[in-house]
């Protein structure tokens, strides 16, 4: 159900591959949370393309047929779900998505996680799900929310629309919109682009992102003190601040 490339000591590519729908079951579900936090321990922790199997699903998102045929596993697989989103957010690396076909359901929810979208020409997205019985992670909401804005949210949400790639660029939800036969490369340009920055200072950034909503002023000014004062003293950062300082006296000479 779940294929996992090591492309590079720096990246790994997660392929759902559940046919026909890359349909996402409980087990399918902590095998993605275990792998993340699996990837996440390493000391060099890679990037990660998160992407599915096929041309017309990256997936369909959760399985109804497996909520229907055993009913007591509705609540237990949206625990562990609530746990991958959760891992996702936390993700110190970069994460990207390269989506082809459908995202919908809690797939969307996995792309609106991603730090990088990269969306085939014919890709949709949206939360069919509500006209279906079904309801969204709270957790996944608030980060449509979030990425989105509250009244795209709710457009998306209310309605249970699906909306084309363009669409979904202007909304903010994708960051490239390509031909499909180019979704995987420019997935893999993009991550290893984003895997070549400082992963210190990328992790402390990205920490932010996801506290800074919570935050007061104060805890915001003590976050940035803190981070200062360990960026400062590691030798990476002094260093690319030296090249820089450098840089600058060549172009004033020059």
């Amino acid at each position: 159900m779940l294929r996992i490339d090591r492309v590079s000591p720096a990246l790994v590519r997660m392929t759902i591959d559940r046919p026909p729908a890359n349909a996402l079951t409980l087990d399918l579900i902590q095998a993605l949370a275990d792998a993340l936090v699996r990837f996440g321990e390493e000391a060099e922790a890679p990037a990660v393309i998160l992407t599915g199997a096929g041309q017309r699903f990256f997936s369909a998102g959760g399985d109804i047929r497996e909520i229907e045929t055993q009913a007591d596993i509705a609540l237990p697989r949206m625990r562990v779900f609530h746990h991958l989103l959760t891992v996702l957010e936390n993700y110190r690396c970069p994460l990207l998505c390269a989506v082809n076909g459908y995202a919908v359901g809690g797939a969307l929810e996995l792309v609106l996680y991603a730090d990088y979208v990269v969306a085939s020409e014919d890709a949709r997205f949206g939360f069919p799900e509500i006209n279906h019985g079904l309801l969204p992670a709270a957790k996944g909401m608030r980060q449509a929310m979030n990425r989105l804005g509250r009244r795209m949210a709710e457009r998306l949400l209310y309605s249970g629309e699906l909306v084309s790639a363009p669409e979904a660029q202007a909304m903010g939800l994708v960051d490239e919109v390509v031909p499909s036969q180019d979704v995987q490369d420019r997935a893999r340009v993009m991550a290893d682009a984003l895997r070549l920055k400082d992963m210190h200072l990328f992790a402390a950034i990205k920490r932010t992102f996801n506290d800074a909503p919570l935050m007061t002023d104060a805890q915001l000014e003590a976050r940035t003190l803190s981070d200062m004062q360990d960026y400062l003293s590691r030798a990476e950062t002094a260093a690319a601040r030296e090249r820089f300082l450098q840089r600058k006296a060549r172009q004033t000479h020059d």
